[in-house]
């Protein structure tokens, strides 16, 4: 629209010009070399604009003619660059779809069309890489590292290979060198991290911790989590040693850092108790049962009290389980520490309640129960064989893996990821068609259900 109008304007203001003109015509005398010229002020102006018009034109094919052959070779050049690019992405999308022998064509074709080799270089590695020959490959990524523009691509290539060789030092510093070039990138800072934490590098890794949260390239709560796990495993390794005072602060922290963490409270409890500091365990212990109760508690917890008897013992465990009375473990707990004293109702009034599918735990609890307090052998074996089908006790799981442990540890040995363990139920083999739970003899005093078919 303003392109119309503009148009108009200048046609109205020649068409004025040319009325002024015919309206005041004058009279032009130009005399040269003894000729002499009479004519109007309107014909010398049209004259002296068409000599300007030939003039430009003339101009314009001087300038096309003379620029004509690097118009010609700009176009050849830009007609083949695109051709490159073309074979280069054809070349992409046959490496995704597994096509080796196509992204090698297609790689032959943009290595000729282009001249920039860095573009190319990529995809010369990850064909070559299709096509199993991991020794091209590297010879690829190491060229790519000598330019600086594709030097991460190259560094992080190398990364890769060595990764799946399980070349772990040698993955490490490759991981180094491109968390240099590409600080802010959130898949190196893990690869790094995981690669130290495989390594035993804690402290290492405890900087890299640091630096992703500082950068946000981690959530605050991953980061806490991370130096807590980071924290006991440097404990530990004050402990073996014999640094004692550095394994309970590091384990303070650790503890600090996650409350809710098990074997961070074991393990400053433990160094607590060995350091003769046994003042702060109950505190420390009752905390952590408040937030996550756990067996490993129970049995510290009457060491930190230094009970003598157990009918102290199942006061102070009555203590604790206050904190958190309806959870599975402080039945578990006030039952265990009953039977010892033999409170056979309080043992029956803990395990009730549990629901009508028990764990294995509770049903061994139960054989003991009634064979200690009515020697009923066949209500026993019942409840023994109805543990027998039972979910198995909870133990640490790997939550990639499934490699079930005794003891907790920052590293699964079995597929080496990092604080992967978790207390619960380990997965078992189900009977596609089990057989039924023996019933349980009749009895005044049964508090559970019976076992029902399964």
């Amino acid at each position: 629209m303003l392109r119309v109008l503009r148009y108009l304007i200048v046609l109205g203001a020649l068409i004025a010009a040319a009325v002024w003109l015919a309206d005041h015509p004058g009279a032009v005398i130009l005399v040269w070399q003894g000729y002499r010229i009479d004519t109007s002020v309107a014909a010398l102006v049209v004259a002296v604009a068409a000599v300007a018009a030939t003039a430009a034109l003339f101009y314009r094919l001087w300038v096309l003619v003379r620029r004509a052959p690097s118009d010609l070779s700009e176009s050849w050049r830009l007609k083949r660059r695109q051709k490159g690019y073309q074979a280069l992405t054809h070349g992409m999308v046959a490496v995704a779809a597994g096509d080796a022998e196509e992204a090698r064509r297609q790689v032959k074709r943009a290595d000729g069309l282009l001249d920039e080799p860095p573009l190319t270089m990529l995809l010369k590695a990850q064909a070559a890489q299709l096509a199993g020959d991991e020794q091209a490959a590297a010879k690829f990524f190491t060229a790519m590292t000598e330019n600086s523009g594709t030097e991460f691509l190259g560094v992080r290539g190398l990364l890769n290979q060595a990764m799946r060789r399980g070349e772990t030092e040698k993955a490490l510093g490759f991981a180094r060198r491109a968390y240099r070039l590409r600080p802010k990138s959130d898949w190196v800072a893990s690869v790094l991290f995981d690669l130290e934490a495989r390594s035993r590098r804690w402290l290492d890794a405890r900087s890299t911790a640091d630096e992703a949260g500082r950068r946000g390239l981690i959530a605050p709560e991953v980061g806490r989590r991370r130096k807590a796990v980071l924290a006991l495993e440097l404990s530990r390794e004050a402990k073996e040693r014999n640094i004692s005072d550095e394994a309970i602060r590091r384990a303070r922290e650790a503890h600090e850092l996650a409350p809710d963490f098990v074997p961070a409270t074991v393990a400053l409890a433990s160094g607590l108790l060995d350091a003769g500091k046994g003042r702060r365990v109950t505190t420390l212990i009752e905390h952590t049962w408040h937030l996550s109760p756990h067996p490993d508690l129970v049995r510290l917890y009457g060491a930190a009290l230094d009970v003598g008897d157990v009918l102290a013992r199942v006061r102070a465990t009555q203590r604790l389980i206050k904190l958190n009375p309806d959870h599975l473990e402080s039945r578990l707990a006030l039952a265990g520490a009953a039977l010892q004293a033999k409170l056979w109702g309080e043992a029956r009034t803990a395990l009730s309640g549990v629901g009508d599918d028990p764990p294995a735990r509770v049903c061994r609890l139960m054989a003991e129960l009634e064979e200690l307090e009515h020697g009923d052998h066949a209500r026993a074996r019942a409840w023994l064989m109805r543990a027998s089908l039972a979910d198995p006790d909870p133990a640490w799981v790997c939550d990639t893996c499934g490699n079930t442990v005794k003891d907790w540890g920052a590293l699964c040995a079995k597929c080496q990821n990092f604080d992967s363990f978790r207390w619960r139920t380990p997965p078992h083999v189900v009977a596609l068609a089990a057989p039924s739970t023996p019933a349980l003899p009749a009895t005044t005093n049964q508090t559970l259900a019976p076992p029902a078919d399964r």
